[in-house]
């Protein structure tokens, strides 16, 4: 009988988007993968990566007693069901109730903490429960993975986890099969294209994105300014269909809709920017395009910063500063073609060296294997 993996997070297009390459290397190494998130378009789809798929409804909008009480008896039922070798637990929910779960079942647990996120962005009674309910849930498990070290740091400092429990990955990987160096080429039109391919947040700095385009377009208005992702109108900070309507109308913006592969866009773009002040991990649109070539500008930040060299693969800019990214833009705009192929080569490199998915695969089944006796 194979041992059992059960992969838990607040979403199945999380699943899809972040996890799959996890959840190959998992089954390839001989292990049963059940993957357990809230019910969406994409949760068919993970039954095609060979994992079985549980569909577990999960409020993601904010922290409510009586609804996290349900979710917790979810996972006890699941995990008492299933009864995995390990539990994997990714983002605030399932790490915390679906960790607790396991714990009092007795299986073990490695937790991934994949960016703060807004429970820690703002002092106030969520930050302080979200701290509280993570002290007592990863005070159990057996390793806790972070994505950058100012989030370990964060927590160690809160003693929040026991610092002989965390580890550091490079961010979720990227699988560099899929994602495949292209030298960028020149746009049909002429034009330059800037891309901002994210979650439509206004804490992933779409805004600040849409005012440096303003100011950009002042003095080179045949410059394109592309915004591809998610409208979420459910989620805190959350841009509406309007406000997006409105920019599109203005003339500053085009808004490309939501790609399951964003790989014909990138080839279209000439520089990838996210001047996100959200509470980062490591951004896995900043790997993708670092993969396939494309230049970078982001924010100074946590998370943003470990993807990017200033001046070497791309450029930082200081967060909610629309009038400086502007002039990194327009830093960009003034390289030359050969200076913009040599970023993005480096940018390559650099997550060769250092982002590979298949790190990600090998710490992971390197911990499953210290924790298990007698799987293999």
């Amino acid at each position: 009988m194979k041992p059992k993996i059960l992969i838990a997070l607040n979403t199945a297009w999380n699943l899809h988007n972040f996890r799959a390459g996890l959840i190959r290397g998992l089954i390839e190494e001989g292990f049963d993968v059940v993957a357990v998130a809230p019910s969406d378009n994409y949760g068919s789809g993970l039954n095609d990566l060979g994992c079985r798929y549980i569909p577990l409804p999960m409020d993601n909008h904010g922290m409510h007693p009586g609804r996290d009480f349900r979710l917790f008896i979810g996972y006890v039922r699941i995990l008492r069901k299933e009864r995995p070798a390990v539990f994997l637990g990714y983002t605030i929910k399932p790490n915390i109730y679906g960790s607790l779960a396991a714990h009092l079942l007795g299986i073990p647990v490695i937790n991934n903490i994949s960016g703060l996120g807004r429970a820690f962005s703002e002092s106030g009674w969520l930050s302080f429960l979200a701290g509280r309910l993570y002290r007592l849930s990863l005070s159990f498990s057996s390793k806790v993975f972070f994505q950058n070290e100012e989030d370990r740091g964060e927590f160690i400092a809160r003693r929040l986890v026991n610092p002989d429990k965390t580890d550091r990955l490079p961010g979720s990987g990227i699988d560099l099969k899929k994602f495949q160096f292209e030298a960028q080429s020149p746009s049909p039109s002429g034009n330059f294209r800037f891309l901002l391919h994210a979650r439509m947040l206004w804490e992933k700095g779409v805004g600040v994105y849409v005012d440096a385009a303003r100011i950009l377009k002042r003095n080179f208005p045949d410059v394109e300014c592309s915004l591809l992702g998610f409208l979420d109108g459910n989620e805190a900070g959350a841009i509406s269909t309007d406000q997006i309507a409105l920019w599109v109308d203005e003339g500053v913006v085009r808004y490309l809709g939501h790609s399951d592969d964003v790989r014909s866009e990138l080839r279209n773009a000439d520089c990838v920017v996210l001047p996100s002040y959200y509470k980062e991990g490591v951004p896995k649109s900043l790997l993708e395009a670092a993969a396939m070539g494309c230049p970078i500008i982001t924010t100074d930040t946590t998370g943003c910063r470990e993807v990017v060299d200033d001046g070497l693969n791309g450029f930082l800019c200081r967060p909610q500063d629309s009038q400086h990214l502007a002039g990194r833009m327009m830093a960009m705009l003034a390289l030359s073609p050969d200076d913009r192929r040599a970023m993005g080569t480096a940018g390559r490199q650099k997550v060769e060296m250092v982002f590979d998915e298949d790190i990600v695969i090998k710490k992971y089944i390197e911990s499953i294997r210290s924790m298990v006796k007698n799987i293999y």
